[in-house]
Protein backbone atom coordinates (compact mmCIF):
# COMPACT_ATOMS: atom_id res chain seq x y z
CA UNK A 1 0.00 0.00 0.00
CA UNK A 2 1.57 3.45 -0.79
CA UNK A 3 1.76 5.67 1.72
CA UNK A 4 0.03 9.68 0.92
CA UNK A 5 2.79 12.43 0.86
CA UNK A 6 3.08 14.36 3.56
CA UNK A 7 3.84 18.04 3.07
CA UNK A 8 5.50 20.60 6.04
CA UNK A 9 5.77 24.05 6.15
CA UNK A 10 8.99 26.43 7.22
CA UNK A 11 8.88 29.31 9.51
CA UNK A 12 8.04 31.66 6.54
CA UNK A 13 5.30 29.83 5.47
CA UNK A 14 7.27 28.02 2.10
CA UNK A 15 5.41 24.14 1.21
CA UNK A 16 8.07 21.06 1.52
CA UNK A 17 7.68 17.52 0.99
CA UNK A 18 8.99 16.35 4.12
CA UNK A 19 12.27 14.39 4.35
CA UNK A 20 11.84 10.51 3.89
CA UNK A 21 14.04 7.24 4.70
CA UNK A 22 14.95 5.17 1.26
CA UNK A 23 14.81 0.99 1.54
CA UNK A 24 18.53 1.32 2.15
CA UNK A 25 18.75 3.37 4.55
CA UNK A 26 19.79 6.72 3.21
CA UNK A 27 17.71 10.07 3.72
CA UNK A 28 15.98 11.84 1.08
CA UNK A 29 16.23 15.76 1.94
CA UNK A 30 12.99 17.86 2.08
CA UNK A 31 12.26 19.54 -1.64
CA UNK A 32 10.41 22.51 -1.89
CA UNK A 33 6.94 22.58 -3.95
CA UNK A 34 4.25 25.40 -4.82
CA UNK A 35 1.20 25.54 -3.32
CA UNK A 36 -1.51 23.35 -4.67
CA UNK A 37 1.06 20.84 -5.62
CA UNK A 38 0.39 17.33 -6.67
CA UNK A 39 2.15 14.71 -6.66
CA UNK A 40 2.44 12.41 -9.54
CA UNK A 41 1.06 9.47 -8.29
CA UNK A 42 -1.85 11.09 -6.67
CA UNK A 43 -3.19 12.97 -9.86
CA UNK A 44 -6.61 10.83 -10.69
CA UNK A 45 -6.46 9.38 -14.57
CA UNK A 46 -7.82 10.86 -16.93
CA UNK A 47 -11.35 9.62 -18.50
CA UNK A 48 -12.76 10.61 -21.64
CA UNK A 49 -16.78 11.62 -21.45
CA UNK A 50 -17.76 8.57 -23.26
CA UNK A 51 -16.53 6.79 -20.49
CA UNK A 52 -17.70 8.86 -17.73
CA UNK A 53 -21.16 8.68 -19.12
CA UNK A 54 -20.63 4.54 -19.00
CA UNK A 55 -19.74 4.81 -16.21
CA UNK A 56 -22.33 6.19 -14.19
CA UNK A 57 -25.32 5.33 -16.62
CA UNK A 58 -27.05 3.76 -13.62
CA UNK A 59 -28.12 -0.22 -14.57
CA UNK A 60 -31.62 0.02 -14.25
CA UNK A 61 -34.70 2.38 -15.67
CA UNK A 62 -34.76 5.82 -13.43
CA UNK A 63 -37.79 5.41 -11.65
CA UNK A 64 -37.63 1.81 -10.97
CA UNK A 65 -39.13 0.76 -7.69
CA UNK A 66 -35.78 -0.45 -5.33
CA UNK A 67 -38.19 -3.90 -4.50
CA UNK A 68 -37.74 -4.88 -8.21
CA UNK A 69 -34.18 -4.06 -8.71
CA UNK A 70 -33.89 -5.92 -5.16
CA UNK A 71 -35.47 -9.18 -6.79
CA UNK A 72 -33.84 -8.71 -10.34
CA UNK A 73 -30.12 -9.02 -8.14
CA UNK A 74 -31.37 -11.91 -5.96
CA UNK A 75 -32.95 -13.42 -9.48
CA UNK A 76 -29.45 -13.49 -11.40
CA UNK A 77 -27.52 -14.21 -8.18
CA UNK A 78 -28.85 -17.54 -8.12
CA UNK A 79 -28.71 -18.03 -11.87
CA UNK A 80 -25.15 -17.18 -11.31
CA UNK A 81 -24.93 -19.71 -8.59
CA UNK A 82 -26.71 -22.45 -10.50
CA UNK A 83 -24.86 -22.35 -13.40
CA UNK A 84 -21.63 -22.39 -11.61
CA UNK A 85 -21.23 -26.20 -10.13
CA UNK A 86 -19.79 -26.68 -7.06
CA UNK A 87 -15.84 -27.84 -7.37
CA UNK A 88 -15.58 -31.01 -7.08
CA UNK A 89 -18.89 -32.19 -7.49
CA UNK A 90 -19.59 -35.19 -9.61
CA UNK A 91 -22.25 -34.79 -12.59
CA UNK A 92 -24.50 -37.18 -13.13
CA UNK A 93 -25.30 -38.82 -16.81
CA UNK A 94 -28.53 -36.56 -17.17
CA UNK A 95 -26.01 -33.23 -16.76
CA UNK A 96 -23.68 -33.94 -19.34
CA UNK A 97 -22.53 -31.19 -21.04
CA UNK A 98 -23.46 -29.99 -25.05
CA UNK A 99 -19.27 -30.44 -25.30
CA UNK A 100 -19.64 -34.52 -24.54
CA UNK A 101 -22.63 -35.17 -26.53
CA UNK A 102 -21.13 -33.87 -29.66
CA UNK A 103 -18.34 -35.39 -28.73
CA UNK A 104 -20.21 -38.96 -28.81
CA UNK A 105 -22.03 -37.72 -31.98
CA UNK A 106 -19.01 -37.22 -33.92
CA UNK A 107 -17.43 -40.43 -32.69
CA UNK A 108 -20.66 -42.57 -33.29
CA UNK A 109 -20.71 -40.77 -37.13
CA UNK A 110 -17.60 -41.90 -37.24
CA UNK A 111 -17.88 -45.25 -36.51
CA UNK A 112 -20.86 -45.83 -38.74
CA UNK A 113 -18.62 -44.29 -41.98
CA UNK A 114 -16.01 -46.80 -40.81
CA UNK A 115 -18.88 -50.00 -40.55
CA UNK A 116 -19.88 -48.96 -44.06
CA UNK A 117 -16.34 -49.32 -45.85
CA UNK A 118 -15.94 -52.49 -44.21
CA UNK A 119 -19.34 -53.59 -45.56
CA UNK A 120 -18.28 -52.20 -48.96
CA UNK A 121 -15.23 -53.72 -49.27
CA UNK A 122 -16.88 -57.12 -48.42
CA UNK A 123 -19.25 -56.73 -51.04
CA UNK A 124 -17.17 -55.88 -53.48
CA UNK A 125 -14.71 -58.85 -53.08
CA UNK A 126 -17.88 -61.19 -53.08
CA UNK A 127 -18.27 -59.28 -56.46
CA UNK A 128 -14.90 -60.08 -57.69
CA UNK A 129 -14.96 -63.70 -56.98
CA UNK A 130 -18.63 -64.06 -58.96
CA UNK A 131 -16.85 -61.83 -61.70
CA UNK A 132 -13.41 -64.43 -62.08
CA UNK A 133 -14.64 -67.27 -63.57
CA UNK A 134 -16.72 -65.29 -66.41
CA UNK A 135 -13.41 -63.77 -67.43
CA UNK A 136 -12.39 -67.60 -68.81
CA UNK A 137 -15.72 -67.07 -71.20
CA UNK A 138 -15.11 -63.44 -72.55
CA UNK A 139 -11.33 -64.92 -73.53
CA UNK A 140 -13.08 -67.63 -75.42
CA UNK A 141 -15.44 -65.42 -77.20
CA UNK A 142 -13.20 -62.71 -77.74
CA UNK A 143 -11.23 -63.63 -80.68
CA UNK A 144 -14.98 -64.23 -82.78
CA UNK A 145 -15.67 -60.85 -81.85
CA UNK A 146 -12.47 -59.47 -82.84
CA UNK A 147 -12.69 -61.15 -86.54
CA UNK A 148 -16.03 -59.52 -87.00
CA UNK A 149 -14.41 -55.86 -85.82
CA UNK A 150 -11.60 -56.96 -88.81
CA UNK A 151 -14.08 -57.89 -91.05
CA UNK A 152 -15.91 -54.15 -90.47
CA UNK A 153 -12.86 -52.16 -91.17
CA UNK A 154 -11.77 -53.86 -93.60
CA UNK A 155 -15.55 -53.65 -95.44
CA UNK A 156 -14.11 -50.04 -95.94
CA UNK A 157 -17.91 -48.69 -94.47
CA UNK A 158 -18.25 -45.94 -91.96
CA UNK A 159 -20.53 -48.30 -89.45
CA UNK A 160 -17.69 -49.03 -86.42
CA UNK A 161 -19.34 -50.01 -83.86
CA UNK A 162 -19.11 -47.93 -80.51
CA UNK A 163 -16.86 -51.07 -79.03
CA UNK A 164 -14.36 -51.12 -81.45
CA UNK A 165 -13.92 -47.23 -81.03
CA UNK A 166 -13.33 -47.76 -77.26
CA UNK A 167 -11.04 -50.26 -77.69
CA UNK A 168 -8.57 -48.34 -80.86
CA UNK A 169 -5.75 -48.41 -78.09
CA UNK A 170 -6.75 -51.34 -75.53
CA UNK A 171 -2.60 -51.12 -73.89
CA UNK A 172 -3.40 -47.51 -73.09
CA UNK A 173 -6.86 -48.31 -71.55
CA UNK A 174 -5.50 -51.65 -69.54
CA UNK A 175 -2.70 -49.91 -68.34
CA UNK A 176 -5.27 -46.68 -67.00
CA UNK A 177 -6.98 -49.70 -65.30
CA UNK A 178 -3.63 -51.11 -63.40
CA UNK A 179 -3.26 -47.59 -62.21
CA UNK A 180 -6.86 -46.98 -60.72
CA UNK A 181 -6.43 -50.80 -59.22
CA UNK A 182 -3.51 -49.58 -58.00
CA UNK A 183 -4.99 -46.80 -56.53
CA UNK A 184 -7.86 -48.99 -54.74
CA UNK A 185 -5.99 -51.41 -53.52
CA UNK A 186 -3.74 -48.45 -51.32
CA UNK A 187 -6.79 -47.02 -50.05
CA UNK A 188 -8.09 -50.70 -49.07
CA UNK A 189 -5.00 -51.43 -47.31
CA UNK A 190 -5.08 -48.10 -45.25
CA UNK A 191 -8.89 -48.79 -44.16
CA UNK A 192 -7.52 -52.23 -43.56
CA UNK A 193 -4.85 -51.23 -40.75
CA UNK A 194 -6.67 -48.34 -39.32
CA UNK A 195 -4.65 -45.80 -40.64
CA UNK A 196 -7.55 -44.11 -42.80
CA UNK A 197 -10.55 -44.47 -40.16
CA UNK A 198 -12.75 -41.60 -42.10
CA UNK A 199 -12.37 -42.25 -45.82
CA UNK A 200 -13.99 -39.33 -48.49
CA UNK A 201 -16.53 -39.55 -50.63
CA UNK A 202 -14.70 -40.36 -53.80
CA UNK A 203 -12.47 -42.91 -52.17
CA UNK A 204 -15.51 -44.78 -51.13
CA UNK A 205 -16.71 -44.70 -54.70
CA UNK A 206 -13.37 -45.78 -56.20
CA UNK A 207 -13.54 -49.14 -53.90
CA UNK A 208 -16.95 -49.90 -55.09
CA UNK A 209 -16.02 -49.13 -58.89
CA UNK A 210 -13.06 -51.73 -58.27
CA UNK A 211 -15.21 -55.22 -59.40
CA UNK A 212 -16.30 -53.15 -62.83
CA UNK A 213 -12.66 -52.46 -63.27
CA UNK A 214 -11.72 -55.84 -62.90
CA UNK A 215 -14.09 -57.13 -65.26
CA UNK A 216 -12.95 -54.66 -67.86
CA UNK A 217 -9.46 -55.92 -67.59
CA UNK A 218 -10.23 -59.14 -68.43
CA UNK A 219 -12.33 -58.21 -71.41
CA UNK A 220 -9.48 -56.44 -72.71
CA UNK A 221 -6.08 -58.38 -71.93
CA UNK A 222 -7.22 -61.52 -74.65
CA UNK A 223 -6.90 -57.89 -76.80
CA UNK A 224 -3.45 -57.30 -76.32
CA UNK A 225 -2.11 -60.88 -76.66
CA UNK A 226 -4.41 -61.48 -80.28
CA UNK A 227 -3.55 -58.43 -81.92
Amino acid sequence: MALSTTYVKDEQGATFIAASQRPDGTWRKPRRVKDGYVPQEEVPLYESKGKQFAKNKPTYPVGLSPEIIAASKARREKEAKSKSPIPGLILNAATETKTSKKKKKKKGASNASVEAVTETLAKTQVSTEEIKPSSKAAKVTTPVNSGLETNKKTSGGNGQSSSSLSCSDPAKRVKNLRKKLREIEVIEQKIKTGELKNPDKDQLEKVARKADIQSEMDRLLPLLSNP
